[in-house]
């Protein structure tokens, strides 16, 4: 806990649920995208029944990796950002 009543710690633990939330909404949106992108072809076009099987396999497996690589991007780039150690406070050079 800070020595602020723990307003710092409760700021921290928002931010982070804020971040949490655009990684999962944006790795949704991505991978609709790709699954769209890759698996649409068997929705307009009539495709032999392996073809069709492929296409969406594939689109189901690349939507799943490209989800979890969101996911997973946003929230080590969040975990690397250099945090404030007092914030609100600049360097005396400045």
């Amino acid at each position: 806990m800070s020595l602020h009543g723990g307003r710092r710690a409760k700021a921290e633990q928002d931010a982070f649920v804020v971040e949490v939330g655009y990684a999962l909404l944006s790795a949704v949106f991505a991978a609709g995208v790709v699954f769209g992108a890759v698996a649409g072809p068997a929705l307009l076009f009539e495709l032999p029944r392996t073809a069709e099987s492929l296409v969406w396999q594939g689109g189901k497996w690349l939507a799943v990796v490209l989800f979890a690589a969101r996911v997973i991007s946003v929230l080590v780039r969040y975990r690397r950002t250099a945090q404030p150690s007092q914030p609100g406070r600049t360097n005396p050079d400045s």
